[in-house]
């Protein structure tokens, strides 16, 4: 299974960057991964900037992805369940899983509505930015759990 993640808005915190590199890099050998970047809309209207941002998001997915949404409000999972969870989705035979981080103002009722799951990373509102480079550090240790690889250093 391929697991890919979609971000809305570029990386621009270069701390955040060398972060996200950090794991991509960790992923690598043990991950299937790609990492795609839609456009920010502007944010003079938060609404049309969620739509105008799911539509883009939406055009990169397939009809047969399992599509997670980064949500504040969705399921908080600890790092072992993450682990199962990912297993689960991998062993039903799916051969790509998108996990899409939404942008500044969140999502569309169209990325809601195309999501089988909700995953919270915390119930803090986190900048989008931080919950991409979490969302990579999470499915590093997933992966080392799933490995029976230490992940606590």
């Amino acid at each position: 299974m391929i697991t890919r993640l979609i971000a809305v808005g570029k990386l621009r915190e270069a701390y955040v960057a060398q972060a996200c590199a950090d794991f991509r890099r960790r992923l690598a050998p043990m991950l299937p991964f790609e990492e795609l970047e839609v456009r920010a809309a502007d944010g003079r209207d938060p609404a049309q900037a969620m739509r105008e941002e799911a539509q883009r998001v939406v055009k990169l997915l397939r009809p047969d992805d399992r599509v997670w949404l980064l949500e504040r409000i969705g399921t908080q999972l600890s790092s072992e369940e993450l682990s199962r969870r990912l297993e689960t989705v991998s062993a039903s035979g799916v051969s790509r899983l998108t996990l899409v981080v939404a942008g500044t103002y969140g999502a569309d009722a169209a990325l809601h509505e195309r999501a089988e799951f909700a995953w919270s990373l915390s119930r803090l509102t986190l900048l989008h930015e931080w919950a991409r480079m979490l969302v990579l550090e999470q499915l590093y240790r997933a992966a080392k759990i799933a490995r029976n690889e230490p992940y606590h250093h």
